[in-house]
């Protein structure tokens, strides 16, 4: 069993322990020590990292696992090291300090939903970049995250005490905790924010909430479970911030405006965009119409039916497409088959609707002989080829092999 130091003190950044054995596999080695103030992965926060100094060895912590009642010190660089050895553990402040940020903030947030709305947390995560909690609750209103949020900085500002204490399961159900859980061990310790928040957690803390520094509320979603919350805290909350006022800068000087009017200035955009992209869907209309006409007066009829055969090298698959319905819908006797080589090279075969040919077959017969993959129905087909060469001279011998006209 490992004695676990940041149980009863979270800034505990350094400490002495006497190596008791080793685990390795193929990739990596791991110390257990018989006590230690790393914090390894649980209970929704993620480990610490830092050092194990041994004589004249520095030794990477890349991570830190729980099994049950050990603790694993997994090494970047692997180093052997005799049961009985001491070594002196260094913790990496800046990440301890965050996670303690995080954590601690997250248990204030809890506690605020639990206070205004009766939205308990069901899960949390803590990421690199942001962390996030899960409520139990069909629905969650702007407002209320906004509620929550302000209340929780309330908390903070407080300075508010948070201690450490451990108590009996008999005792903790008469305390009334924000969450009682499963009965697992004889005693629980107890993060109680004073006046505000009790609850069962095994993770690091901060000692007052004013060390939290601050709590923002980024982002809420649908889950299968409820809804989740993404916030950040602390230095990550400053550092947040800052990027996101960057990006926002930045995209204010794009469209040469103030800040605050960015969204607007985007909706003008999307506006300007949709109405751009209408026209240019009704212009390419009118221009499929005009070329088909075109097509039909100038390609001579045989066998009773037009057949129009164009390889088109600065139009793509929705030009020829768009062009194939209107020559179909311009004549009844009319066989279409149109390639573009503009971007990914593509195949339109489409026949006037009573016509006896079957453009599907027909595609997959041309694409047996060019590579590549397409189908279709009896009157419209579509496909992309492997082979570009000579493409217009193919479909002109297809048309022939095939009794098209």
């Amino acid at each position: 069993m490992t004695e676990r130091l940041y149980y009863h003190d979270s800034f505990l950044y350094e400490f002495d322990a006497t190596v008791q054995g080793a685990v390795s596999d193929a990739e990596r080695s791991a110390l257990i020590l018989d006590r230690t103030a790393f914090y390894p992965t649980g209970g929704g926060q993620v480990f610490d990292t830092g050092w194990i100094m041994a004589d004249q060895h520095k030794l990477r912590v890349a991570e830190v696992a729980e099994q049950e009642d050990i603790i694993l010190h997994y090494l970047g660089n692997a180093v052997a090291l005799e049961k009985g050895t001491r070594v002196h553990g260094l913790i990496d402040v800046d990440r301890r300090r965050d996670h303690m940020q995080q954590h601690s903030g997250q248990h204030v947030l809890s506690a605020a939903f639990v206070r205004l709305f009766n939205m308990a947390t069901v899960s949390f995560h803590m990421g690199a970049d942001y962390c996030s909690i899960d409520l139990d609750t069909k629905s969650l209103s702007a407002e209320q995250v906004q509620a929550a949020e302000a209340l929780a900085n309330d908390v903070v500002m407080e300075n508010r005490p948070v201690a450490i204490r451990f108590v009996t399961q008999e005792e903790a159900r008469e305390l009334g905790l924000r969450k009682l859980p499963p009965m697992e061990k004889d005693r629980l310790r107890l993060i109680d924010i004073r006046g505000f928040d009790l609850t069962a957690c095994g993770g690091t803390h901060v000692g007052d909430t004013g060390q939290i520094g601050c709590i923002l509320l980024r982002k809420t979603e649908k889950v299968k479970q409820g809804w989740r919350v993404e916030f950040v805290c602390g230095k990550r909350a400053v550092a947040t911030a800052r990027r996101d006022y960057a990006t926002l800068t930045e995209a204010a000087s794009l469209f040469s405006s103030h800040l605050w009017d960015v969204p607007q200035q985007i909706k003008k955009t999307q506006e300007e965009s949709r109405m751009s992209r209408k026209s240019r869907e009704q212009l390419l209309e009118e221009l499929a119409d005009l070329q088909a006409a075109r097509l039909l007066a100038e390609t001579p009829e045989s066998g009773g039916r037009k057949v129009v055969i164009r390889t088109y090298l600065d139009r793509d698959l929705t030009f020829i497409k768009l062009l194939a319905q209107r020559l179909v819908r311009q004549s009844a006797q009319v066989v279409a088959l149109l390639a573009s080589t503009s971007g990914p090279p593509a195949l339109v075969f489409a026949e006037s609707t009573g016509l006896p040919f079957d453009m599907g077959a027909l595609m997959k017969e041309a694409l047996a002989q060019l590579g590549g993959r397409g189908g279709g129905s009896k009157e419209m087909a579509q496909g992309g080829p492997g082979k570009v060469e000579g493409l217009e001279e193919f479909l002109t011998a297809l048309a022939q092999r095939s009794g098209l006209g």
